[in-house]
């Protein structure tokens, strides 16, 4: 079968790594795609939102699977206008992918089926968020209602931050109309964990669970970023988390999407903050995250194609969802600057060390061809390194050894992904 993906970053390469290790798929097509995504599809000059061009390249090629990567387009109805020029697509339609598109639903949602969550209070205009921040108690989270690339969310320490960050979202518009409405969230404590799934719009399987590191600095500090790097499996996620979620979390989100006639097709990103009272759910996305896909989906034993296919033929319950026993860490090489302000266009060496060793992978993020085929970066998360171990310990030992191989100006990244766990398993 010949199937195409649509979007161009870590994840996407992921996946396509993914897709192309399935017997069952002879041909990639990837639009827009990035340098390593060339190495094992046709990347063609067609943005993720040109969703007509996508239909009509699509139907040239006698496309059988088209798989939606970003939240963007997703939230923007691609998989509706692209089955309904014919073609089977994975992923969610604009109504579901509303559990991501807005936070207010998604927390309004919650609330509505009990399904455990911080308590929030949703605003339309600066003016009622600056007063009820009057008696608020602090800290407190500051959201902004619409996509941001999972950097629209402020943690306020003081009143006096607060106040400044209603006016950075919602007057100054940093994430632009995002930051219409916003979502006021009770700070929780614990620790975070990222869980994805599987669904086919009534059956929900869970993957292995994952942790991202956010912050751009070390030790967590620094701003928000789309995520530094990450590692897979969380050791804080025990069987009794598990056990929680799946009765109260999980199941429930499905259900509750479904009674509210938003059937959900395709992936449920669960982000968990495991806090003294239990798990609540901090966030939802409505596909792969990244950089938890370049850990969670070297684990999976399953082919991916397949269980694409079962979720939208809503036949996921006859899928035995597996996952190898062992650890994967991915380490982000980042441009200097990132999330704000860095240059573009600088050489990459060392990529040819990854081919042919097992258990390390450079998944590019922000990556290009040149006019003499040379690859260069053209993003601030230019490649998530990656390397499969036995235990953490092994995973990561490794992963920092391949960052070592790769280099281009203005490289960074951060030097702690998974340290305090394997230092903690270490003590134990």
């Amino acid at each position: 079968m010949k199937v195409l993906i649509i979007g161009g970053g870590g994840r996407e390469h992921t996946i396509a790594w993914k897709i192309a290790r399935s017997p069952k798929v002879h041909q990639i097509y990837c639009a827009p795609g990035n340098a390593g995504i060339a190495e094992i599809a046709e990347c063609v000059d067609i943005g993720v939102m040109d969703f007509d061009r996508q239909a009509a390249f699509a139907r040239e090629k006698g496309i059988d699977l088209i798989v939606v990567g970003p939240d963007d387009p997703l939230v923007a109805g691609a998989v509706d206008v692209l089955e309904e020029a014919g073609f089977k697509v994975f992923g969610p339609s604009k109504a579901a992918s509303l559990l991501e598109g807005s936070k207010s639903f998604s927390k309004d949602l919650m609330k509505k089926y009990g399904i455990p969550t911080a308590s929030y209070e949703v605003f339309d205009s600066p003016e009622a968020a600056l007063s009820y921040l009057e008696t608020a108690k602090m800290p407190i989270v500051l959201k902004v209602d619409g996509l941001a690339l999972g950097k629209g969310v402020l943690i306020c320490s003081t009143r006096e931050e607060a106040v400044n960050g209603v006016k950075t979202l919602m007057v100054h518009k940093q994430f632009g109309s995002a930051g219409n409405r916003i979502v006021a969230e009770e700070f929780m404590t614990g620790r975070e964990v990222s869980v994805l799934s599987f669904v086919d719009g009534k059956t929900i399987k869970i993957m292995t669970s994952a942790q991202d590191h956010k912050r751009a600095k070390d030790g967590d500090q620094g701003l928000n970023t789309g995520g530094m790097g990450t590692f897979s499996p969380s050791p804080f996620y025990t069987e009794e988390v598990d056990e929680f979620c799946r009765r109260n979390i999980y199941q429930a989100t499905v259900d509750a999407m479904k009674a509210e006639g938003r059937e959900f097709k395709g992936i449920i990103f669960f982000g968990l903050m495991l806090t003294e009272e239990g798990p609540k759910v901090l966030e939802y996305n409505a596909r792969f995250g990244d950089p938890e896909t370049q850990v969670v989906l070297p684990r999976m034993k399953n082919d991916i194609v397949e269980v694409f296919e079962a979720c939208i033929d809503g036949s996921l319950d006859q899928i035995d969802l597996q996952f190898e026993d062992n650890a994967a860490v991915c380490v982000v090489l980042a441009s200097s600057g990132y999330p704000e302000h860095y240059e573009k266009g600088y050489p990459i060496d060392g990529l040819e060390a990854f081919k042919n060793r097992n258990g390390y992978f450079a998944f590019h993020a922000g990556t290009s061809l040149d006019d003499c085929g040379n690859v260069v970066t053209s993003g601030g998360r230019v490649l998530g390194v990656t390397a499969v171990g036995a235990d953490l310990k092994e995973a990561r030992d490794k992963a920092y050894e391949a960052v070592r191989w790769v280099s281009f100006e203005n490289k960074y990244m951060r030097q702690d992904i998974g340290r305090e766990i394997v230092k903690r398993a270490g003590e134990e």
